[in-house]
Formats: C-alpha cells, sequence, structure tokens
C-alpha cells in the first residue's frame, strides 16, 4: 500500500516547486514476539527479538509476563536503566529511534547496541512502515503531539495483536513514559502506563536499580533551602541573536585544574582580540561544566581580573556553605599588576552541554541513614555531582560512574545519579580502566563484525599481492626498536651503489593494504585513531594479528611494506628519492643496545653492521644539518619502570637512557616523513594530510626568558633558529644540568603538533623541526594518521585506486579533528599511568630524600623536578590545621619568599618524597622541602 505527502518548497533560486514523498506501507513486518504465528517470520539478524515467556525482573505492578515499550524522551534520559542487564524485553519504535538519532548520537548508538544484543532481547519495531500502525499528521498537530499518539497508537496495536495469540498466559505492552500528559491520555486511551521511576521501584528484586534513574526533573530535586545562588541561563534563541549581533560571545568552557573558582573560554571563531577570556567565581561560572559550549558576556575593563596563582581545591563538606566560597573569591581578587589583566567574563548561557559519564569516588553523607551523597569525580575540573543512592555504605572506597542529570539555580553541585561500580580504588585493573574511561580512550575488545574484516589463516603472499610490488627481499633490511617491541612499523637498509653513492631505505609496514576503506575495521581503525601506550599495558589501534603479526616488520619472514627509497651521496645530500610498495624480509630486529653494540664493535662487519655504520654516519650528518637549519633539540623527563616480573609493580625506576641509534633511527623517520609530505602535496594540493607545528605566541616564552634572566642568561625567542642557539650557549660550567631545565622549561612554551588538511589551511611550517613541510608516514601500526597518508601516496604513485573520502577536504578537516582529540588524549592517559605508578613505586619505599631542582614558583607553592626520577611535584607552603608562612611572591624575578628564605627558579632543593594517601581517589606524592629549611 502506497500513501504520500505533497507540500510546496520554495528553491534557492526563489522558484516555487512541488515535492510528492511516497511512503510504502506494508502487512508483512513482523511483531518481533517468538511466540506468534500471525506474523511473517523475522528476518535473521543482530539480537533475538522477543521472549516467549518474558523472562526480566518480577514487577509488582504488573506480576504477569510483559513486554515494555519506552517513549522518546524515555530512553533519552534513562539509557543507563535500558542498558541494565535486568531490564529485558524492550520494543523500540521506529519513530522513538528516529527521534533519538536526531536529538542525541551517543544515545542512538548505545541503544542500537543495545538492540543488536542477543541476551537483552530488545527488538526494533518499523510502525512507520505498518498498516497498521502509521498515522497521518493532523492539520494543526505538532510533529511532537504526533509522534507521541504514533507511539500509543502502537501501544495499542500490540495489546491487540498479542490477545489473539493463543497462549497459556496473556502477554501484556506496558508503556513507559514520563511526559505527565501522554501518561495521562494513554490512561484514557485504556493502555497500561508507568513513568519510569515508577516501573523501577516496582522491581522489589532490585532495589539497587533505583539508584541508576536519571532525575529528569529539577523542580523537586532543588535542595530545600530553596536559596538562589545562580543567575538564571539566558534561552537558546536569544542568545544566538546575542552572537550575532555580538553582545555575547561563543566559546568552549575549560575549567582549571588547579583553581576550582576559576575558567577560561576559549572563543570560537576568528577574532584575534579576547581570544582567551577569564571567569572567576562562582556565580560567573554559573553551572557551566569543562567541555560545555557558552555564551559570554565581557565585563567592564575596570572588572577584568588576572590569572590566579594560587590553588584552590573544592574540598568543602556542606553544599550550602556558599559564606565560604566567597570569602575564598575575595582571595582570587588580591591586590594583582595592572600588565596581568586579561579580558574577563561570564557564562550567560550553555549552548551545548558536554556532559559524559565520570569516573570517581563516593563522599559519604555524614548524615546517618542518608540517601543523598556527593560524588567526587576524579577529574578536578569537574564539579562535585549529588546522587541518591541506598548503597552508600557498598560504594565507599569503591570507584564509581555517575551521570549528571542537571543542575538547578538553587543548588551548589549538579544532580546525577549512579551508573556503575567499577571495583575497588586503587585496585591496579580498576584504577587502569578509569584512566581509560576518563581520558576517553576506547578500550572495548575489537567485535566480531571489525575482525570479519582480518585476513583468514594461515595467511601468505599471492600473485595478486605482487601486482604494483618492487621485490626487495634480497636487500639487507633490519628493524631498531625499543626491548620487547612487537609491533614493529619501520625497517631500513643502507648499501653502496655501483655509481659510488649510497642507498638508503625506510621500509614502512604495509597497513593499508590490509585494512580497506569504509569497512567496520577501517572505522574502527579510525575512531581508536592511536595505539595508547600504558606502563604495562597497550591498547591496539588494529587489532593483534595485524599489529603484532602480519604488518610487524618481524625479522625471517615475508612482509609487505611501503618503502621510500633515496638515492645519496656522502654528504648525505638526496640526489633521487622514490616511493614503491614492496616485499621485503628483514633480516635483523634488534634493539637500539644492540644496533649500538654492532656499531661500536670492531669485531663485527658482517653486512648487518657495515649497513647499520653507513645509516647511522649519514643520520649524523642529517642531524647537524637539521639543527644548523634551526631544528629545536627539547628534553623532557622521560621515565621507565622495571616491573616484578610476578606482582607487575614497579620495583626500579629511572629516566630513559636514549643512544645514538635512537637518534639514528629518528632522523632516517623525519626524512621519510618530510620527503612523503611533499609528494603527497605536489599531487594533492588540497587534500593532502599534513602536520604542522605552530610557533608560540611570544607571551608563551616570558617564564623561560625571565627564568634565564635570574641566572645571567640570555634567551631569543624571535625565531626557532634563535632560540635553538641561545639555548646552546646557555651553559653554566658551575651548573651543567642548568641546560636540561631550559630545555624542559622551553617544552612547556611550545605549542601542540596538529593533522590538518592542505585545503583548510596555508601555514604548513612544522616550528619543532624547522621543515616547511611534514607528515606521519612512518608507524601506520599505531597512527590512523599513517594510513590516510599511506592511502593517498598509493594513488600519487598509481599503487592503488581512490575512493571519494579521501580527496574529501572536510572530510578529512573532520578527520583530523579527531585524530588531534585522540593523539592528546593518549598522552594525557599515558601520562597518568606513568604517575599512577610512581605511587605504587614509593608506596613500598616510605620516605625518600632526594634533589631536586625549581622548575617554576607560585604564590603559595614552588614545582620542583627531581632528576633521578624524572618526577615533578610541588611543593605547597599552606598547609590545613597549621599557621601559614609569611610569603612573599615576585612575578618578575620569579621567586618565593618563605619567611626569611627566598626560593629561585633553577635552584637546587632537597625534598622528602612520600605517599600521600589520605584522600584515597586523589592519592599523591607529596613534597615536603628539606632544605634550605623554612
Amino acid at each position: 500500500m502506497l500513501t504520500s505527502r505533497t507540500f510546496l518548497k520554495r528553491t534557492r533560486a526563489g522558484a516555487v516547486v512541488k515535492v510528492v514523498r511516497e511512503h510504502y506501507l506494508r502487512d508483512d513486518i513482523p511483531c518481533g514476539a517468538a511466540t506468534c504465528r500471525l506474523c511473517p517470520p523475522r528476518p535473521t539478524g543482530p539480537g533475538l527479538g522477543l521472549q516467549a515467556q518474558p523472562s526480566g525482573a518480577a514487577s509488582s505492578l504488573c506480576p504477569g509476563p510483559h513486554y515494555l515499550l519506552p517513549d522518546t524522551n524515555l530512553l533519552l534520559h534513562q539509557i543507563d536503566i535500558l542498558e541494565d542487564p535486568v531490564i529485558k524485553n524492550v520494543i523500540v519504535l521506529q519513530t522513538v529511534l528516529q527521534e533519538v538519532r536526531n536529538r542525541s548520537a551517543p544515545v542512538y548508538k548505545r541503544i542500537r547496541d543495545v538492540i543488536q544484543n542477543p541476551e537483552k532481547h530488545f527488538y526494533s519495531f518499523t510502525n512507520e512502515h505498518h498498516r497498521e500502525t502509521y498515522i497521518k499528521q493532523e492539520q494543526g498537530e505538532s510533529s511532537n503531539d504526533r509522534n507521541d499518539r504514533a507511539i500509543r497508537v502502537a501501544v495499542k496495536w500490540y495489546n491487540e495483536h498479542l490477545k489473539k495469540i493463543e497462549d497459556k498466559e496473556q502477554i501484556q505492552v506496558i508503556f513507559l513514559t514520563n511526559d505527565r500528559i501522554n501518561k495521562e491520555k494513554a490512561l484514557e486511551e485504556g493502555i497500561t502506563a508507568y513513568t519510569c521511576e515508577e516501573y523501577i521501584k516496582s522491581l522489589t528484586a532490585n532495589p539497587d536499580l533505583v539508584d541508576r534513574l536519571a532525575c529528569v526533573s529539577d523542580e523537586g530535586k532543588e535542595i530545600e533551602s530553596g536559596k538562589i545562588i545562580f543567575p538564571e541561563h539566558i534561552p537558546l534563541s536569544k542568545l544566538q541573536q546575542g552572537i550575532k549581533s555580538g553582545v555575547y560571545l561563543q566559546g568552549t568552557y575549560r575549567a582549571s585544574r588547579e583553581n576550582y573558582l576559576e575558567a577560561t573560554v576559549w572563543v570560537h571563531g576568528d577574532a584575534e582580540e579576547n581570544k582567551e577570556i577569564i571567569i572567576q567565581g562562582l556565580k560567573h561560572l554559573n553551572r557551566a561544566v569543562h567541555e560545555d559550549i557558552v555564551a559570554v558576556e565581557l565585563l567592564a575593563k575596570d572588572e577584568w581580573v588576572a590569572p590566579s596563582s594560587v590553588v584552590l581545591q573544592d574540598d568543602g563538606q556542606n553544599e550550602d556553605d556558599i559564606e565560604n566560597e566567597e570569602e575564598k573569591e575575595n582571595i582570587l581578587k588580591a591586590s594583582v599588576n595592572k600588565d596581568m589583566l586579561r579580558p574577563t567574563g561570564k557564562v550567560v548561557g550553555i549552548i551545548k552541554r558536554n556532559w559524559r559519564p565520570f569516573c570517581g569516588m563516593l563522599s559519604k553523607s555524614q548524615i546517618k541513614e542518608a540517601r543523598r551523597h556527593l560524588f567526587t569525580p576524579a577529574d578536578r575540573r569537574i564539579p562535585r555531582i549529588r546522587i541518591e543512592t541506598r548503597q552508600a555504605d557498598i560504594l565507599e572506597g569503591q570507584r564509581i560512574i555517575v551521570a549528571i542529570d542537571g543542575w538547578p539555580r538553587n543548588s551548589r553541585y549538579p544532580n546525577g545519579h549512579f551508573v556503575k561500580n567499577l571495583g575497588s580504588a586503587g585496585d591496579k585493573e580498576t584504577e587502569t580502566e578509569v584512566l581509560l574511561l576518563e581520558h576517553d580512550v576506547p578500550h572495548q575488545p575489537f567485535s566480531q563484525n571489525v575482525l570479519s574484516f582480518l585476513p583468514k589463516m594461515p595467511w601468505s603472499i599471492t600473485e595478486q599481492d605482487m601486482k604494483y610490488r618492487e621485490d626487495l627481499r634480497h636487500l639487507c633490511v633490519c628493524s631498531v626498536d625499543p626491548p620487547g617491541c612487537t609491533d614493529i612499523d619501520d625497517a631500513l637498509h643502507c648499501r653502496e651503489t655501483e655509481n659510488g653513492n649510497i642507498e638508503v631505505g625506510v621500509h614502512i609496514a604495509d597497513v593499508s593494504h590490509f585494512i580497506r576503506p569504509g569497512n567496520a575495521l577501517d572505522e574502527e581503525s579510525a575512531k581508536r585513531g592511536t595505539t595508547v601506550y600504558l606502563c604495562e599495558k597497550r591498547i591496539d589501534m588494529v587489532p593483534e594479528l595485524l599489529s603484532s603479526n602480519l604488518c610487524s616488520l618481524r625479522s625471517n619472514v615475508d612482509r609487505l611494506a611501503f618503502s621510500c627509497i633515496w638515492e645519496m651521496n656522502h654528504k648525505a645530500e638526496i640526489l633521487k628519492t622514490r616511493f614503491t610498495k614492496s616485499i621485503i624480509n628483514s633480516k635483523a630486529s634488534l634493539t637500539y643496545a644492540e644496533a649500538q653494540m654492532r656499531i661500536d664493535s670492531a669485531a663485527m662487519n658482517d653486512d648487518i653492521t657495515t649497513s647499520l655504520r653507513g645509516l647511522n654516519k649519514l643520520a649524523k650528518i642529517l642531524k647537524k644539518k637539521r639543527i644548523d637549519n634551526g631544528a629545536l633539540t627539547l628534553s623532557s623527563p622521560e621515565v621507565r619502570f622495571h616491573m616484578d616480573s610476578e606482582t607487575h609493580d614497579p620495583i626500579d625506576l629511572q629516566t630513559k637512557e636514549l643512544k645514538e641509534t635512537n637518534s639514528m633511527v629518528e632522523e632516517f623517520m623525519l626524512l621519510a616523513n618530510v620527503s612523503v609530505a611533499q609528494k603527497i602535496y605536489d599531487e594533492f594540493p588540497e587534500f593532502a594530510l599534513l602536520r604542522k607545528h605552530p610557533a608560540p605566541p611570544p607571551s608563551n616564552y616570558d617564564i623561560l626568558v625571565k627564568a634565564a634572566k635570574s641566572k645571567n642568561l640570555e634567551i631569543k625567542t624571535d625565531s626557532a633558529k634563535a632560540l635553538a642557539e641561545s639555548l646552546d650557549r646557555a651553559e653554566s660550567p658551575a651548573f651543567p644540568y642548568l641546560n636540561t631545565l631550559l630545555r624542559i622549561l622551553a617544552t612547556r612554551c611550545m605549542m601542540q603538533a596538529v593533522y590538518f588538511c592542505s585545503g583548510m589551511d596555508n601555514d604548513f611550517h612544522h616550528y619543532g623541526l624547522a621543515s616547511p613541510i611534514y607528515t606521519h608516514f612512518t608507524s601506520p601500526i599505531r597512527r590512523y594518521a599513517d594510513i590516510i597518508v599511506h592511502r593517498l601516496l598509493a594513488v600519487a604513485i598509481g599503487a592503488d585506486s581512490t575512493y571519494p573520502e579521501l580527496t574529501d577536504k572536510h572530510k578529512l578537516a573532520e578527520m583530523c579533528k579527531n585524530l588531534n582529540y585522540r593523539h592528546k588524549m593518549s598522552q594525557y592517559a599515558q601520562r597518568a599511568s606513568v604517575a599512577f605508578h610512581t605511587q605504587l613505586f614509593f608506596k613500598s619505599k616510605g620516605v625518600v630524600n632526594e634533589d631536586a631542582y625549581i622548575l617554576f614558583v607560585r604564590k603559595n607553592a614552588v614545582v620542583v623536578l627531581i632528576p633521578k626520577y624524572g618526577l615533578e611535584g610541588t611543593v605547597f607552603f599552606e598547609e590545613k590545621g597549621k599557621p601559614t608562612p609569611r610569603l612573599d611572591y615576585n612575578n618578575e624575578v620569579p621567586s618565593l619568599t618563605v619567611e626569611d628564605t627566598t626560593l629561585h627558579v633553577f635552584d637546587k632543593v632537597k625534598v622528602n618524597i612520600m605517599l600521600d594517601a589520605s584522600n584515597i581517589q586523589h592519592q599523591k606524592i607529596r613534597m615536603v622541602l628539606v632544605e634550605p629549611k623554612v
């Protein structure tokens, strides 16, 4: 049966056209009930449909067998409930699914996953194409009302349809809605309807489920005191007008980790002026949460403030203690230098909430039998959340996940609900899970759908694979990597040519041969973006069969590669470059130490060693050229743990030692990346995926310049070359470690390097490498950007065909955005993993006394670096319950005077290091100054 809808539409040119939409209705759409003989058989696919005898939680409201049918809002807000294993046999209407898809992509993905889970027995019913459940929108009826009516019609149809099934016990369909009017209409029409709360509370055998209910409405959930704390948010329509007219500015809200009463809003758009706006004080922060998109109103210039140097943590237990907040806000407004003032504003409305489920711990209420408790997120930038739970005794000391539901104007904290218990705090598995969740690292096992696109084993290279490929198995190729490396991306060779020149090849795993554009494996790899390396765990970007086996360039096996081969003279000048897909057979998989030993050993003169020596010689010339060109050699203390083989706890901690061979491999990887960048840009000027490193704004260097000046050294920052040269000159014979400290500080001044699409940007320069163009080509096993670059290069040399997304600069720009985000989060996750393992290390050590150097001074603290462990920490001079010493902070000559002792940047001090476990959630390394005594 066919129904059609006709409407008139005005085109851009102003003409009016008639549009006819055809809508097909069918009789053969199954209801999904397993026992139904009236419907045609259900097509096989994901999920098993509804059970014949619904098994699920027993309800005191409806003791008989029943299916549930939720409306759109219930699905959007109560997805945590619906995902619980207890809830089974749910009918999800097409009307509901379409509305959810339009309103929330994350919830839509979650409900699709639930529908595909055979254990849940969720069934997606195409009611909009079923002849008996499709309804037309009536005149004067809103789309919303029409959809509500369509849902009620479907519930009615189901109940009548199921009555016709001759079964021992009648199955009923129960309508779940939190919409009061919709529920009233349903009851009038004889439909059994309950709110989510009513139904969940009726599951007497599962009282814990009540904790997972989202408090949808802010009314009635407001604190009894009712005192209005926050200004009202301006409605979205008015905000958009205000942004258009320039009254308000739109930007991303970034809360401070160090001071919960301060945040920064990064304004969207190209305006150079007021790019970064400071927000200070509870009322001005106005219920915004980290990463929300907000509208900001600038304050008058006489109300502008300076970024605070005070460290303030929200540690109050009393959620109504606003006077205490005002006292703290006065601390922020202490006298500041006029030059330090920055554009300041207040949040007037929220454009888009960016709430996600948060990991953290319950701060149990002091009141006996209380059901309302505060939850403290692990991320200090997120405010505490008030939740209701009956399981407080069980959840105390556990890491849990909580979601925010809303934030009323008269509540100091947002309202939320309990989602999941992850396990005991401090437990290694639990903490790793928290770390991955908090940094949004996709770490679930690869799905069967993804794995189905892997090559079938046993795998071997076929005639077809050899098409467009050069056979380079005769070359003396070897790889050099860290110990224990199984995902070997790159291998090298070097040999003399007959004309006396040198041939050098960089051979990279041909991952794009196995991962074809657009399939589930490709989409999953693109989503993950990068492999994440934690201290004793690796979260792969691609399944292990590829990362550690078929793509890994292990020794003595044939492997597919993408090769970049240069002909050079002995001065390391490139005479010719060529790119080819190839097949190689690596002759040795070496560690950096093994390769170094071969180069240094006079007794070894075999082909591999000769090749390594040739590579090393050329690498030194290449490095010198790069540095002469203005490339920076910066420093960051990297830490390596030695693990106990049984407990896997860290037993030793030291900074990583870099060998000459590290530098050798790095030089050829950089050279390959530059050569490939140039090639893909020449071939595809509009859609080459490149990587740039923006030059930092001059103000970023203030801290470095002032710190060097305090040691009578001059650092020039007008160009990368000037910076590199002045860092080389900044030596102090009496203080050899000073140069390393300056380089560590210089690293902190840098901007993030980012991926971008060449057609969307005109600044390609890589500041740190002093290269006019750069990309990533050399690590496709662990970076998705390199896979795209491989595909572009393959098309450029005629070794593979293109596809639409590869030549769509807007799609590439969107992909770059995700890659930059994943890359940043993976770095943060790695740092968090090092921090956690450092805590484990010091847990068993007691108090350790070590030399340290001051890196930064703050108003009430100094940040120190301990070279032995590559460890950084903060020494506070204000302690709870102890008299505060006299503190005098000097920003010009970075120094802090504590009583009569003045501490300068780069001073050598002695500190005691210990683990402070007083706050089980934020366990931290505590440092106390021992020398000089203050």
